[in-house]
């Protein structure tokens, strides 16, 4: 019972990073900028992210129920901060730089993740990688939008 409550805790959390991705859409100032020709269209994103999102909560959960607080679980959870910032830097603060920036911050944060559970918790090492290629890929996106905008 005590495994199941810490799993709800960490699908609380989560939920709560994604309602603040879903609080802030693309609306019509993203549909205005220009966008590379492989941007995929607006909803993929919802689908994609809600796997994303139960797979960084079992990630989570996996190492708080082998390690407690760790340095991996620190991580996680800031992993959890910048991914939450970014839809508000990017579609309320409209600040595509920035979002740039956090989102490598991002990256970095899921690469540490992966490399500091590898050896002790490899499953939430795994549950992490679909997570770093979907980051990757939206990094690219973000960056090149970034490089297409640069009078926003």
């Amino acid at each position: 019972m005590k495994s199941l409550l810490s799993l709800l805790v960490f699908l609380a959390l989560v939920a709560a990073a994604a309602l603040t991705g879903m609080s802030y859409l693309p609306g019509p100032w993203y549909e205005a900028l220009a966008k590379p020709a492989w941007t995929p269209p607006n909803w993929v994103f919802p689908p994609t992210w809600a796997v994303l999102y139960v797979m960084i909560a079992v990630a989570g959960w996996r190492v708080f129920e082998r390690e407690g607080i760790s340095r991996a679980l620190i991580v996680w959870a800031v992993s959890l901060q910048l991914n939450a910032a970014w839809s508000v830097i990017m579609f309320r603060e409209h600040q595509i730089g920035l979002a740039a920036a956090d989102i490598a911050a991002l990256w970095l944060t899921i690469v540490a993740f992966i490399a500091l559970t590898w050896n002790t918790t490899r499953i939430a090492s795994l549950l992490f990688v679909p997570y770093l290629l979907w980051v990757s890929y939206a990094a690219a996106l973000n960056f090149e939008i970034w490089r297409l905008n640069p009078q926003v």
